[in-house]
């Protein structure tokens, strides 16, 4: 039986999360979201995962986009949280605390039993 890849798991899980958390920080392009994730623990973030992730964000009202045009190349989009996104994004902290929470009493139960 294969073993579990927890660390694509919980970034799949985490990555809405960690999305609104990049964009707290300032609005930004996709490329540079994508490189700032893959330096802070999501190795395998891809654009064919956030882009599609970014336009679910923005048809549920918690990010939003401008097209920035720059002299040396294309038009690109250009992300920001909305004020609906901010509230969103101190839910998730608020859930993934609870969790994490919820897991140490788990294993201490555990350990406290053996």
């Amino acid at each position: 039986m294969g073993e579990i890849d927890w660390q694509q798991e919980l970034n799949r899980a985490a990555l809405p999360h960690a999305v609104l958390a990049v964009l707290s920080n300032g609005e930004s392009h996709g490329y540079a979201i994508i490189e700032f994730l893959k330096s802070h623990g999501f190795a395998r973030s891809k654009g064919g995962t956030l882009y599609p992730l970014l336009k679910r964000l923005e048809d549920q009202g918690l990010v939003e986009y401008e097209w920035q045009h720059v002299e040396a190349g294309p038009a690109r989009k250009q992300f920001s949280l909305t004020e609906q996104g901010r509230v969103e994004l101190q839910r998730a902290a608020a859930a993934w605390r609870q969790m994490d929470e919820s897991l140490a009493g788990i294993r201490a139960n555990r350990q406290e039993r053996q």
